[in-house]
């Protein structure tokens, strides 16, 4: 049997090992008991209203998904408008079924808690796993069908037509994913492959994350505390390096073996050990007691305007030292194997993908869990180990963002490629007026972007606290315990908040590409260049300034600097409240931007070269 027929079968057996390795560990998380009753009626409440929400939010984004695969069915045919709503439909499981189990498992985690660290760790990564099975799994079973329909319909006409084939239908594929915030890194690796290495370079991507799968699983087992008082981070880092490493020596394997070039193993190394870099960088400027969060914490003894300068100068450290890994992994890429080099290293940095999405999926669980802690007085370790739990959550969301906004830039270098071998460009001038008014364009989409987002959180929160106001005045009891509020008054305004905030970001992201390419193909490639750039920046700083926010007001609340209720407190409450709407919702969403922009400008073009030309 070929190795394209070993591909062809692996691939998306290894996705349903990790879709089944998800379902094990969500049984493992529905045995553990939900504890008081108090404890479950918040649990219950919050259940309610997340489920509530996340339907909604599908009514609004089922039709724009439709409508656009319809008018990618007219213009770009058939096999790239299925792939793209078999992306869609992908990323909406991910999205239901880790909403599902994380507001289960927080629940379960702070009862859990009371019992000790491992306890309440081993709840809320296993469930943050089955989110990461879920990516990782799905992710590669819609890639395999998409390889495994392309070489049943062209490998009687030859090998390159299957590359040819089944890359195409990947934009439209990667494009529905993106959409729906979907971690799609095999595209644009997969399509840069094909054009070099033939079917052989289009399966390598395949094996590799088939691969990376496994090593993922493997990595989840280590993660386990070896004693009350080690730092939950710990255990998390451990999982983290050996399925890092476990996916070095496989890579390489595969590129000698398969592909007989060493230097694809290379590259794919590189962007794992840029990967690791990251992970101790992000730990340094987000991490609970580390450096960078002291100065925070400490700058707000003075007050809210020092804690807000403070945070905002460490995140635009924090950011160039990141951008520096970023640019030596694409030039080490480059230099290794050129542009699918640079795709490989992308790759590389999300090797672990299974793992990453544990962990940005326990920080949510974590810090739910915290909550229910102090707001059901659960006895024993509860507060103490939830606490630690949240505080490393914080670092965990900072670093997956950090991946995944690195990994986007890395892969975007690459599309760069495929881009320029669409439109049949050589190179563009960036002092050619078109092309300038293009990168800046590009330039400030990012902002626009964000600006839109943080501006919902603000209006959205500004009209909870309105609603909370009225509540305590108007319902008796709740300030004494007696009474419950009626959350569905709040889910209500966030749902409804988040739904009329999210029209016009969709049609900016998928517009302004179109819009751009009016002026020209080469003015078009100059915005994707803007866009990746400014991009990067504003999440890193984003991401990185938001953690450091909030682990600084944690470490006020451990006690330090006069603890809760101080005026110091109050003053990092100041600056976790700016920081939240930048590391969850703003920092967060400029990766899937960046990759739809990408994609889009992909998609339409031959239609800009045909009809608007250079």
């Amino acid at each position: 049997m070929d190795i394209q027929l070993i591909a062809l079968f692996v691939a998306p057996l290894t996705a349903l090992l990790a879709i089944g390795y998800g379902y094990y560990l969500t049984r493992q998380v529905l045995k553990e008991e939900e504890g008081s009753p108090k404890l479950q009626a918040i649990a219950k409440a919050i259940r309610e209203g997340a489920m509530t929400y996340i339907k909604k939010q599908f009514r609004v984004v089922i039709p724009i998904m439709l409508v656009l695969s319809v008018l990618i069915n007219f213009t770009l045919g058939t096999g790239t408008a299925v792939a793209f709503v078999l992306g869609g439909v992908g990323s909406a499981l991910i999205g239901f079924f880790g909403m599902w189990i994380a507001v289960r498992a927080n629940v379960r985690t702070a009862n859990n808690a009371q019992y000790g660290l491992n306890p309440a760790l081993k709840i809320a990564f296993g469930a943050g796993t089955v989110n990461g099975m879920l990516v990782v799994g799905l992710g590669l079973f819609g890639v395999s069908l998409i390889y495994m329909w392309a070489y049943f319909s062209y490998i009687a006409q030859g090998a390159d037509l299957v590359a040819k084939h089944a890359t195409d239908v990947l934009v439209g594929y990667g494009f529905g994913a993106a959409l729906l915030t979907l971690f799609m890194r095999v595209v644009a690796s997969m399509i840069l492959g094909g054009a070099m290495f033939g079917l052989k370079g289009v399966v390598f991507p395949l094996l590799a994350r088939a691969a990376a799968i496994v090593t993922s699983i493997l990595g989840t087992f280590f993660v386990k505390a070896k004693n009350e008082k080690e730092n939950p981070l710990l255990p998390l880092i451990r999982g983290f390096i050996i399925s890092a490493i476990s996916a070095m020596v496989i890579f390489m394997a595969l590129a000698i073996f398969l592909l007989n070039e060493p230097r694809a193993g290379f590259a794919a190394v590189a962007g794992i050990i840029s990967m690791l870099v990251i992970l101790f960088l992000t730990k340094y400027y987000t991490g609970p007691g580390e450096k960078p969060v002291m100065q925070i914490a400490t700058a707000s003894k003075t007050g809210a305007g020092t804690t807000i300068i403070s945070g905002i100068a460490i995140g635009m450290e924090a950011t160039f030292f990141n951008i520096l890994i970023v640019t030596a992994t694409i030039f080490v890429g480059y230099w290794f194997l050129g542009f699918y080099g640079i795709s490989l290293a992308g790759m590389g940095m999300l090797a672990t993908t299974g793992i990453i999405m544990s962990l940005d999926t326990f920080g949510p669980i974590s810090d739910n869990a915290q909550g229910m802690v102090q707001m059901a007085n659960v006895p024993g370790k509860a507060a103490a180990v939830t606490e630690s739990l949240d505080a490393v959550g914080n670092t965990t969301k900072a670093l997956t963002k950090g991946f995944a906004v690195g990994s986007a830039a890395v892969a975007a270098s690459s599309l760069f490629a495929t881009y320029f071998e669409v439109t049949g460009l050589k190179s563009i001038d960036i002092a050619n007026p078109k092309v300038f008014a293009g990168l800046l364009i590009g330039t400030g989409l990012p902002y626009l972007f964000g600006s839109r987002l943080i501006g919902s959180v603000g209006k959205a929160a500004f009209e909870v606290v309105q609603e909370v106001r009225r509540q305590f005045k108007e319902i008796k009891g709740i300030m004494e315990g007696k009474t419950l509020p009626d959350y569905s008054k709040a889910v209500a305004i966030v749902t409804a908040a988040a739904q009329r905030e999210l029209i016009i970001p969709a049609i900016i992201v998928v517009g302004a590409p179109v819009l751009v390419g009016f002026l020209g193909a080469e003015s078009l490639g100059g915005f994707l260049a803007g866009v990746v750039v400014s991009g990067l920046a504003l999440a890193l700083y984003m991401c990185t300034a938001g953690g450091a926010w909030d682990n600084a007001k944690k470490y006020i609340e451990d006690g330090n600097y006069g603890g809760k209720g101080s005026d110091t407190h109050k003053a990092a409450v100041v600056g976790d409240t700016v920081g939240d709407p930048l590391k969850d919702t703003a920092g967060p969403a400029l990766n899937p931007m960046m990759k739809i922009v990408q994609i889009v400008a992909l998609l339409i073009a031959p239609f800009v070269i045909a009809v608007i030309g250079k």
